[in-house]
């Protein structure tokens, strides 16, 4: 999963920086890639859930080679995009169904018992960090190339397609395989017992998965919106707050870098670039540290999320008030760390407070609420610019400054660890 994961950023990373300047040479206006470019992330938002859900439902497995092999057709499609009308058509398969690593992340949280879960959380997304590092660094190679955007893109769908063939060949049953409720109520001392019984588990798990699986179309839509329904009820409404506004501080922070430096340090922007991908090596090396910190904090996800918040707050407000470049380098560099353990960590209390049960719908509502704040983060940030170079990283102070008073309000339920009751027919 982590060579996975690794190859699928590492695939899209080749493609994603190159298609402004493509469709650009197809003829189309500044709006019109504009309008483009904005699908892709509306039909994530309406998707992540209904995919995350799905993926509960048939499992695993299934969903993730469907995810996988649609993706590739998407990116196959955009080799073969001659036209602008084209290329907008291939970007739907990727839109609806690029969700291979909340599936990922899910069949994770599955496998893996809930006191590793961030440590293995933090190297899945450090490997993803790696391909999306390299990424851009071979894909500007290959696009100096007669042909390059599109030799770059049925290279992207080979990737996909490769692997499609990792998960076929990998040699898990299905996801309930590994059930935390499982593993925690059925530990035996007799070797045998415990074997047949794990068996018999394996085999029920992996009969409903396929059972589910052939329903019909209707029947799956159904108990994915009666999924969707549960989670909307549910008091998990402060942990998706806490992320948004998070993730709209972080993007507030990074709306206007370039520009920003430019104006309050005389910056060139290639500084600004190199100084981005810094960042973005750090936050491999904190997916990597995840393992010492969770042990430092006795494996207590919210004081780490909560510190972590609080750090990133007083890192953006550094920025904010920064009066040498040196400064912004510093801060920098520690967010890096901070962002990345925070995500992490959001990702596990979700988990945690939600139930396991549910991981593919909890993963798919949290990418939902991150593509609200892709929306609505460059939107704050234009008006907050308005006043001031500063005023989109002051204005994410404010947002998680919000975010850690909510982290605040609800301690008792965060460290009890309240069970939301998700059905799981």
């Amino acid at each position: 999963l982590f060579l996975l994961s690794f190859q699928d950023l590492f695939g899209v990373s080749m493609v994603v920086p190159l298609m402004s300047l493509h469709i650009k040479s197809l003829g189309a206006s500044h709006t019109v890639a504009g309008i483009i470019g904005s699908l892709y992330g509306v039909m994530q938002l309406f998707s992540s859930t209904f995919v995350g859900c799905w993926s509960d439902i048939v499992g695993r497995r299934y969903s993730l080679l469907a995810c996988i092999l649609l993706s590739a057709l998407g990116y196959f499609l955009l080799g073969t995009a001659t036209s602008v009308f084209l290329f907008a058509i291939s970007r739907v398969p990727v839109g609806i169904f690029k969700h291979t690593l909340s599936i990922s992340k899910a069949l994770l949280s599955d496998l893996v018992s809930e006191r590793d879960r961030p440590l293995v959380m933090g190297r899945f997304n450090a490997a993803s960090g790696v391909g999306f590092i390299l990424g851009p660094v071979v894909g500007g190679y290959l696009a100096e190339l007669e042909d390059g955007f599109y030799q770059t893109s049925f290279i992207c769908a080979s990737i996909f397609l490769l692997n499609a063939g990792l998960v076929w060949m990998l040699p898990w049953s299905e996801e309930n395989t590994g059930s935390r409720e499982h593993r925690k109520g059925h530990k035996r001392t007799d070797n045998s017992s415990a074997k047949a019984d794990n068996d018999l588990h394996l085999k029920s798990g992996t009969n409903g998965a396929m059972a589910s699986l052939f329903w019909s179309p209707w029947i799956q839509v159904t108990t994915v919106l009666k999924r969707i329904k549960e989670i909307a009820c549910s008091n998990l409404w402060d942990i998706f707050l806490v992320r948004l506004l998070m993730s709209v501080a972080i993007l507030l922070y990074y709306s206007n870098f370039s520009l920003a430096l430019e104006e309050r340090f005389g910056v060139k922007p290639l500084f600004a670039g190199y100084l981005m991908s810094y960042s973005s090596a750090l936050g491999v090396l904190a997916g990597c540290l995840l393992g010492p910190i969770t042990r430092l904090y006795q494996h207590n996800t919210y004081r780490i999320l909560l510190h972590s918040s609080t750090f990133t707050c007083t890192l953006i407000l550094l920025y904010a008030s920064a009066l040498s470049i040196w400064m912004v380098i510093l801060s920098s560099t520690f967010l890096a760390f901070s962002t990345t353990i925070g995500r992490t960590c959001i990702i596990d209390l979700e988990l945690t407070v939600g139930g396991n049960e549910a991981s593919g719908t909890l993963l798919g509502v949290g990418q939902s609420v991150t593509s609200v704040g892709r929306i609505v983060a460059p939107l704050l940030s234009g008006i907050a610019q308005e006043f001031s170079p500063c005023g989109p990283p002051s204005l994410g102070v404010g947002l998680a400054f919000v975010a850690i008073l909510i982290m605040n309000v609800n301690k008792q339920k965060y460290c009890s660890r309240a069970n939301v009751k998700l059905k799981n027919e």
